[in-house]
């Protein structure tokens, strides 16, 4: 059953939203945190950026097909789904609630956990920690281009902003490379630190949630929308991620990969990342209130560790029930 129980930063992320409800940053206070929260996600992909070993990235950058097929689901599958999802009508699905979801759909795969559950299951780890890094990184281009085509598409209105590209860059971007250059010194040394660095990792996170939350709650928040739904955002979470996991892993086998390459296509095509996902919020909807866009991302994190928990410990049950049967054979046959 723990498996189905939510993990600390699941726990974290909810106590933030329900002081974000309590008592909202507002006024001054807001400015400085604000401040503060863009330093702390500079500081992420700096870190993200040191920790990624060159060669590593050499090494998976080889297995072409599996990343191309992994880049073509999270930027091009899941955006086709969200634009799908569209027709679900309004009084189900409020237009917000939906732009959230329709967000998540254009936003890279998880790093850290697509890394685990792959090592977990017995898949491609140096093709998973290669792919869900590519993803990341080409996320910072392509989900404001997407974001600027579906959501003109979905609403009548907006379009691409070089502005939101712009600052993604700066933000983002720019101490990731800092980080990468500075790679081959301090590289070692981060990932050896990975307790201690944990706080940034999530802190970070934490600080966007309660900032956004903070300024939805201040408009309304939580009068907008009713249980209802909440749970029709849950329900579509889960269907949007039961489809694209059949469509991983029955489309990778399909397409002639091995058990392996399958294991790691399924996990890292299949998630949307959180880390990456609320401060490109924060930067492509400035201005706006962004409660409503990270709720449906924040509910599908947690399902797809929870669910993906379980389907990576049935590839390991299935990996040693084979190593088994291969002992046995190998056994009884000079018999």
């Amino acid at each position: 059953m723990r498996r189905f129980l939510p993990d600390t930063f699941t726990i974290m992320l909810v106590c933030t939203v329900l002081l974000a409800s309590v008592l909202p940053a507002h006024g001054s206070f807001a400015r400085y945190f604000g401040i503060a929260t863009n330093f702390a996600i500079a500081l992420l992909f700096f870190l993200h950026g040191a920790r990624l070993s060159r060669d590593v990235v050499i090494a998976g950058m080889l297995h072409w097909r599996l990343h191309l097929t992994i880049l073509a689901t999270t930027f091009a599958v899941f955006p086709l789904l969200g634009l799908a999802i569209g027709f679900v009508p309004t009084s189900i699905l409020p237009q917000e609630l939906y732009f959230g979801i329709l967000f998540l759909t254009v936003l890279p795969s998880t790093v850290q956990s697509s890394i685990a559950f792959t090592s977990i299951a017995g898949g491609n780890v140096p093709a998973a920690i290669c792919s869900a890094s590519a993803s990341n990184i080409f996320g910072m281009f392509l989900t404001p281009l997407l974001v600027g085509l579906l959501f003109a598409t979905s609403s009548g209105g907006g379009g691409f902003s070089w502005d939101a590209l712009t600052q993604i860059l700066v933000q983002l971007l720019l101490p990731f490379i800092v980080g990468q250059l500075l790679q081959p010194w301090i590289g070692n040394f981060i990932r050896s630190r990975k307790k201690l660095l944990m706080p940034v990792d999530r802190g970070s996170i934490l600080m966007v949630v309660y900032l956004a939350f903070s300024e939805a709650v201040m408009e309304g928040l939580w009068h907008q929308f009713s249980v209802a739904n909440i749970a029709a955002v849950i329900v579509t979470d889960m269907v949007l991620l039961a489809f694209v996991l059949c469509f991983t892993m029955f489309g990778s086998r399909m397409l002639g990969f091995n058990k392996e390459d399958e294991i790691t296509i399924t996990f890292c095509g299949s998630k949307k990342s959180l880390a990456s996902g609320v401060p490109m919020a924060n930067v492509i909807f400035a201005g706006q209130s962004i409660g409503a866009i990270v709720l449906p991302l924040m509910l599908f994190h947690q399902i797809q560790l929870m669910v993906c928990a379980v389907i990576a410990q049935k590839y390991a049950n299935a990996r040693q029930r084979q190593a088994k049967a291969k002992d046995i054979q190998q056994a009884v046959g000079p018999a």
